[in-house]
């Protein structure tokens, strides 16, 4: 039998047991470039994540996201059908040229036509022969009032306005202009067949979102759930997700190592592997796993996680970082780290990102956003919107997250159900804790986030501290 002794334990510093210290500055709140690094391959304008949780991030919350400069990580408490039909709404939420089209057969009938726009929620459809040639379009202006039983080939548009792939976003808003029409396929310059789409909604919302996060075609970042036990779930994803994210309360294991080495060899996405929490977890996954581009770390630490009390294991987001940054820096590796759970506001943010963190993933914060896809309901003359763990019993009735959670654990709730406060929108609530970041980096003195790294020094709060650093002596109103 081992026993331990009290000056071997560790102290497990949590957000509120520190503070950072001001210093020389010269940085104005507006001046700091808060982007950072999600994974090795993908860069955020803002380094603000939301937590794959089915009350907090389907493909509305992950679109706002990704426009506003964040990234939204799709749930997998699901079927893996609903989770490639939540990202491809995501990736074909804008683009310049839409690489993935929905067509119709001139054959078809005005009906077919409609439910086909409908389910994918799209207002035009190209009208392909058997060959695979566009011969017409068909738009909702020419369905909307003709008859079921018609053909698509007789209300289609026949004389199609088109563009090859070389055509400049100039040259396309002259020609969506010129003719006044909305979408302009692109076709093959030597074959005819149809290459994509552009269409003058897309166009309009990349100017109206300059900060939103892409990839190489232009199209919304986008990032999906998966468990290490579920490779055909992850290799499905991989056709449309820029970025898997592996997700398990505890991925310091052996049998999600292994899991997670299969889904390495399989996808080419970008790979997320968590949670994990100390020193000698990020030495074995970078030791053991290769092609790992990225870090999810805490564990017990979410405003609805009951892990930490209900096994008391666990390890606080916080230290979680800190262990991560230090075995990261010692061996030499660059990789991204993301802090997950337990931010409560831009101030804890700053402190995850001062003490190594590259992005920080939140699920409560963004629960209460009209965006999340949780319940909004009044109670007592005050709106609040649904929120529960992906352990709760509401989670589990559901049974697509099952393995969310270790064997022993699968018999006992992991976390809890409850409701928070409505925030109004994600716009709002980003301006806000990208505010928060900025001022926080003036007072370090840090122009960016690898200088906040640099020069953030920190102070241990004593209780009395912590009471003393909120606001205190007063009535507030109500």
């Amino acid at each position: 039998m081992s026993f331990w002794k009290e000056n071997n334990m560790e102290k497990l510093i949590t957000f509120n047991d520190v503070i950072l210290l001001p210093g020389w500055s010269s940085i104005e709140p507006k001046d700091p470039d808060i982007s950072s690094r999600i994974t090795l391959n993908h860069k955020l304008v803002l380094p603000f994540v939301s937590s794959p949780m089915d009350t907090v991030t389907e493909e509305e919350m992950a679109i706002e996201l990704a426009r506003l400069g964040g990234l939204g990580v799709i749930h997998r408490n699901c079927t893996k059908e609903e989770a490639v039909n939540m990202t491809r709404k995501v990736k074909r939420a804008e683009s310049f040229i839409i690489s993935e089209v929905f067509t119709i057969r001139p054959s078809e009938s005005v009906k077919s036509a409609t439910e086909l726009m409908n389910q994918y929620n799209v207002h035009g459809l190209p009208v392909l022969n058997d060959n695979e040639n566009l011969i017409g379009i068909v738009t909702w202006r020419d369905i909307r009032f003709a008859d079921d039983n018609l053909k698509v080939e007789d209300v289609m548009t026949k004389d199609v306005i088109t563009a090859t792939e070389e055509v400049s976003l100039d040259d396309a808003k002259t020609l969506l202009h010129k003719h006044r029409i909305e979408k302009l396929p692109i076709v093959d310059s030597t074959t005819g067949k149809l290459k994509g789409l552009i269409t003058i909604k897309d166009i309009l919302l990349k100017g109206k979102y300059p900060h939103a996060v892409r990839d190489e075609e232009g199209r919304l970042l986008c990032a999906a759930a998966i468990s290490p036990f579920d490779l055909e779930r992850a290799k499905v994803l991989d056709k449309y997700a820029d970025i898997l994210v592996i997700d398990v309360a505890h991925f310091h294991n052996v049998n999600c190592f292994k899991g997670a080495k299969e889904i390495l060899n399989n996808v080419s996405a970008d790979l997320i592997v968590g949670n994990i929490g100390t020193y000698a977890a990020a030495v074995d996954v970078l030791s053991r796993l290769d092609g790992v581009a990225g870090l999810r770390v805490g564990i017990g630490s979410g405003s609805i996680c009951s892990t930490s009390m209900v096994t008391r294991a666990g390890s606080p987001t916080l230290y979680a970082t800190l262990q991560v940054a230090k075995a990261t820096a010692e061996l030499g590796n660059s990789i991204p780290i993301c802090a997950d759970g337990g931010i409560k506001n831009s101030g804890d943010i700053a402190v995850a990102l001062a003490a190594g963190a590259s992005a920080c993933m939140m699920g409560n914060i963004f629960a209460g956003c009209r965006e999340s896809p949780g319940r909004l309901i009044a109670l007592e003359g005050k709106y609040y919107k649904q929120y529960y763990g992906m352990g709760s019993i509401a989670a589990r009735k559901k049974r697509f997250s099952y393995d969310r959670y270790s064997q022993p654990s699968k018999d006992i709730a992991e976390g809890v159900e409850g409701f928070v406060p409505y925030r109004g929108t994600i716009s709002d609530v980003i301006n806000e804790l990208a505010g928060g970041l900025k001022a926080a980096l003036g007072y370090v003195g840090a122009r960016d986030l690898n200088e906040l790294k640099q020069k953030a020094n920190f102070g241990i709060l004593t209780p009395a501290g912590m009471q003393e650093m909120q606001p205190h002596d007063l009535i507030t109103p109500k």
